[in-house]
């Protein structure tokens, strides 16, 4: 008989066939959860949703693909919206609204795990999520401000101008404006809706970003200064001082920070200090010139070579200064003129003292050569004690000089020659001379007379043998101002020389009787350059020319100018011999 403690027991038998039970189930459940893994892998949960497209139970790139597509009628579609009645559009792109298709996959949740949760997730989820939207700032503003422009009404920002010496304001006045943040949650909201609906927008007051206080501050400090008075600039001993209305036009208050600060235009301001220094450095004399009919002194200019830089910052401090403070040296090399501004002034060159009109038949060579002569002529200023020049005035008479072949008088008779006609400007000269009361030097008239001049008071000139020279012996300066009108087949051309100074003399002239007539010769020429002429007789004639004193009948001297003409010969042309 076998004893009890020796005999099977029976609990273990019980406990083996229940481990192997569990033992069981677990690797059911090992099997089911491989199976789960495998099912679900690295796809999104099943019956997920991105801005009502499908996209559940796909891999990452399968649920992006089908969500391009769901997504590709409204990734462009723009949005509409209305603002206070009135409607407009707002596209996408402008805006900088787009959609980040990767990251929205990521948040549906495509990816590997063995976490129960994910697993369970994907068998039991399908969440409706909304697409990640990426808005470019700078884009989505500058369309908020486009809708602004159109819906609603710009602020105007207050500003100051100058013109003409003046200052201009520009008061501020609000505006209204769509609320930047509430329109771009709204439209970003709108964005990617399923059916597509409109924004409605609100108008809000825009602020001007210059408002009164910025205008007031901008006068107080800048403007009002700026244009109480003149400001000088010193080159060396040379002030060049600039006038508020010559220098408005290169000031401006430009908006900086929300307040209005001073600009200035550098090269404008180069340009106005230019006319009071010599651009390139070299001094230009003082000296005197018609304007507008009447003599004005032009300022000297020293010549300046200095930094834009410098001037721009010295003018800026100075124009903000008070009375008596507004003059600033500023660092240049300078060189000064021989001839300055009150050397000019002390010239007195104040009216007209004499005026002399000639006139000449049609010939286009004179309008040339007479034209260019007075172009030349014209401005001269005489100092006291200069002496007058024509040739040294006019120079050679050159093709390169402007003139061109006309007649002249050689031995008695007429030919063409470079310069033909100058002499009626050198008559027209001599006359205003003349009249001034000048000194006279050298003058010679022609050899036989020509009637359209005055008779015994003409001049004729020739390069390198026969000038006109006359002396400023009157202690003012003289002008010599000099113009054409040129004759035309159906009217005379006019020649005009005026002098201008301070009347120092009234003179008087008078004429003797023509006497000692001589008769012409006949020639008879077969040379090419024949000119066929009739003749009439030389004879001898006196002029006095009479000085007084302004305002005064008393005579203080006479000149006599005593002119002896040739006879002009007769000539008959025969053809050339061969």
């Amino acid at each position: 008989m076998t004893s009890p403690e020796t005999s099977p027991a029976p609990d273990k038998a019980g406990a083996k066939v229940i481990f192997l039970m569990l033992a069981g189930l677990a690797l059911l459940c090992l099997a089911g959860y491989f199976a789960a893994y495998a099912g679900a892998g690295d796809k999104t949960p099943r019956g997920t949703t991105i801005s009502g497209v499908d996209v559940g139970g796909r891999s990452a790139d399968d649920a992006e693909a089908a969500l391009v597509a769901g997504l590709a009628d409204r990734v462009d579609r723009p949005v509409a919206v209305a603002v206070e009645g009135s409607t407009g559009e707002v596209a996408p792109g402008a805006a900088g609204l787009s959609v980040d298709y990767a990251a929205s996959i990521d948040e549906a949740g495509a990816e590997k795990s063995w976490s129960p949760g994910r697993l369970w997730s994907y068998w039991t989820g399908g969440d409706d999520l909304d697409a990640v939207v990426v808005v470019d700032d700078t884009a989505m503003e500058a369309a908020l401000a486009d809708l602004s422009d159109e819906v609603g009404t710009p602020p105007v920002d207050g500003a100051v101008t100058f013109a003409d010496g003046e200052i201009e304001t520009t008061d501020p006045v609000a505006g209204e404006a769509v609320d930047p943040e509430a329109a771009r949650a709204a439209i970003t909201e709108a964005y990617l809706a399923e059916d597509a609906e409109t924004v409605e927008l609100e108008l809000s007051p825009a602020a001007p970003e210059i408002d009164d206080a910025d205008v007031q501050k901008a006068l107080d400090e800048f403007a009002n200064p700026a244009m109480s008075g003149p400001v000088t600039l010193v080159f060396g001993d040379s002030p060049v001082q600039l006038f508020p209305d010559d220098y408005s036009g290169v000031l401006a208050m430009e908006p900086e920070g929300g307040e209005l600060a001073p600009s200035l235009d550098e090269d404008k301001l180069a340009k106005l200090v230019s006319k009071g220094v010599s651009e390139d450095g070299a001094p230009v004399d003082a000296t005197v010139a018609l304007v507008d009919g009447k003599p004005k002194v032009i300022p000297a200019k020293p010549g300046v070579t200095y930094d834009p830089a410098d001037v721009s910052a010295a003018f800026l401090e100075l124009v903000t200064k008070p009375s008596g403070e507004r003059e600033m040296e500023v660092k240049a090399t300078v060189a000064e003129p021989d001839f300055t501004t009150q050397d000019a002034r002390d010239l007195k060159i104040k009216e007209q003292v004499s005026t002399f009109t000639t006139y000449y038949p049609y010939a286009e060579y004179r309008n040339i050569n007479i034209g260019r002569a007075a172009e030349i002529i014209d401005g001269t200023v005489l100092k006291p004690g200069d002496t007058f020049s024509l040739n040294d005035v006019v120079g050679e008479r050159t093709r390169e000089n402007g003139f061109t072949e006309g007649f002249i008088i050689s031995n008695g008779i007429f030919k063409e020659d470079l310069g033909g006609g100058v002499s009626q400007m050198a008559t027209t000269t001599f006359n205003a001379m003349f009249f001034a009361g000048l000194k006279d030097i050298e003058h010679k008239p022609h050899s036989f007379y020509i009637d359209r001049y005055p008779v015994g008071r003409e001049a004729t000139v020739a390069w390198g043998s026969v000038d006109l020279r006359f002396e400023n012996d009157t202690p003012y300066g003289v002008l010599i101002h000099a113009t054409v009108d040129p004759s035309t087949p159906s009217s005379q051309g006019v020649v005009t020389v005026s002098m201008y100074s301070t009347k120092y003399w009234d003179i008087s002239t008078t004429t003797s009787d023509r006497y000692n007539f001589r008769a012409p010769a006949t020639r008879t020429l077969d040379t090419p350059d024949c000119y066929p002429n009739t003749g009439y007789s030389g004879f001898d004639v006196d002029v006095t020319r009479t000085f007084r004193k302004p305002g005064s009948d008393e005579v203080v001297k006479t000149e006599e100018f005593h002119t002896a003409y040739t006879p002009s010969d007769t000539v008959i042309c025969k053809p050339p011999k061969d």
